[in-house]
């Protein structure tokens, strides 16, 4: 419920950021004390954070995520159960990259070579018992005729590029059981939808929370002071880091953890097409077989009169700042190794995400730079049963995904009630 007319006041919990971690935090709290008075603060102008849906299509038509999209091991996945209880459609057509999928080139020798090449580097990565982190370029093989692929799908992983990401972390990482699956309506719909309960003030930007006093917390906005006996902050990493909410006493110890667990970036562009009949539905292509540089494309999803173009790490970061147009012209010159020198003449730019350039985001989802990922627990840490923190980026295992994400913030909600 969003609250118009807010200049601060006193609540019992406060919960800064209104993405997949603060709204599960929020609608927990209200399960489990209703008695307590709770506020949840959002810097943008919308619920959902980095899940972001649009609907060019009307209401009935196809959601397009701009954010995450995929419901991640869906069987474990807290978001599958959530989505269908607010009565929205998961749609379980088997993600196109996984068994069971479409992939456009599947069955050729070079896509069966370039698949065996990831497995085994996944494999190494899954196996690494070294006594030392290292960076993953050191699972990559010398001399492997693969080795772009392996970048590039990395990449994809992560967020960031090789060499800056952690052996030991991306080994950790377990989204759950597969497969993936969808929300017809949308991811970034299935977030704000559920986060309607909870009193929400939009707009709200928290720049100092001191948190000196024993009985309560101080957060001074660009909108009022507001006091509170307990505050759960689920803001990013890369917000903690540049330090955009000042802590005091300072918490050193929480901007080196999210300073050496940066977001990396993953883009996308929806790119319209005038001619659906010319590519096939729900089909995973590779805009590149032998360059780290490249767009993953998924064709028509749910059947929609779009190409979903997906980049990642320095490649999406560079076409970020070029605009649309130049990631438009990118996309084309690829598609056109698959569907021919004339197919730009069908195709038009609808929408892309720049989540760098979010102002009050920076990025996609958390990666560890090598030696970090013990700190997704520092992260994660609670100060003197007060402060507590959420977030994908806290999370051991799930971290870049939204149950992660509100996995965490039903952690730090049930913490804050013990503590209240």
């Amino acid at each position: 419920m969003p609250i118009e007319s807010w200049n601060g006041g006193e609540v019992d919990v406060a919960v800064i950021g209104a993405g997949a971690a603060g709204v599960g935090a929020a609608r927990q709290l209200q399960l489990l004390r209703p008695d307590l008075s709770i506020l949840l603060l959002e810097a943008s102008d919308r619920v959902g954070g980095r899940a972001r849906s649009i609907h060019p299509f009307g209401a009935d038509g196809a959601a397009l995520d701009l954010g995450c999209g995929w419901l991640h091991g869906a069987r474990t996945n807290a978001w599958t159960g959530i989505a269908e209880k607010i009565g929205l459609t998961v749609d379980r057509t088997p993600a196109p990259w996984s068994d069971g999928g479409h992939r456009l080139e599947q069955d050729t020798p070079d896509a069966k070579a370039a698949a065996a090449a990831v497995n085994d580097f996944f494999e190494r990565v899954d196996d690494y018992d070294g006594d030392e982190d290292a960076d993953l370029t050191a699972m990559v093989l010398p001399g492997d005729p693969w080795s772009e692929r392996i970048y590039a799908v990395g990449a994809f992983m992560t967020g960031g590029e090789l060499d800056k990401s952690s052996v030991i972390d991306l080994g950790r990482y377990d989204p759950g059981p597969g497969p993936d699956w969808r929300v017809r309506q949308g991811y970034g719909t299935l977030v704000a939808t559920y986060g309607l309960p909870v009193p929400t003030v939009l707009g709200v930007e928290v720049r100092r929370i001191d948190h000196s006093a024993a009985g309560h917390i101080v957060l001074s906005t660009n909108r009022g002071e507001l006091r509170a006996r307990a505050v759960i902050v689920t803001v990013s990493t890369n917000v903690l880091a540049a330090e955009r909410i000042a802590f005091w006493p300072p918490l050193p110890e929480k901007i080196e953890a999210a300073s050496r667990l940066p977001l990396g970036l993953a883009n996308k562009l929806f790119i319209r097409t005038v001619e659906p009949a010319m590519f096939p539905d729900d089909t995973h292509v590779m805009g590149s077989q032998h360059s780290r540089r490249t767009g993953a494309y998924q064709l028509k999803p749910f059947g929609a009169p779009v190409i979903e173009a997906y980049f990642a790490a320095d490649l999406a970061l560079d076409l970020e700042r070029q605009g649309i147009d130049a990631v438009f012209d990118f996309s084309v010159e690829q598609l056109k190794r698959v569907f021919g020198s004339d197919v730009g003449a069908k195709l038009s730019p609808l929408v892309m995400s720049a989540w760098a350039a979010e102002p009050f985001v920076g990025g996609s989802y958390s990666y560890a730079t090598p030696g970090a990922s013990d700190l997704r627990g520092v992260l994660a840490a609670p100060c003197d049963d007060r402060l507590f923190f959420a977030g994908e980026a806290c999370s051991r295992a799930r971290y870049s995904t939204a149950h992660g994400a509100y996995e965490n913030g039903i952690a730090a909600a049930e913490a804050v009630v013990k503590a209240l």
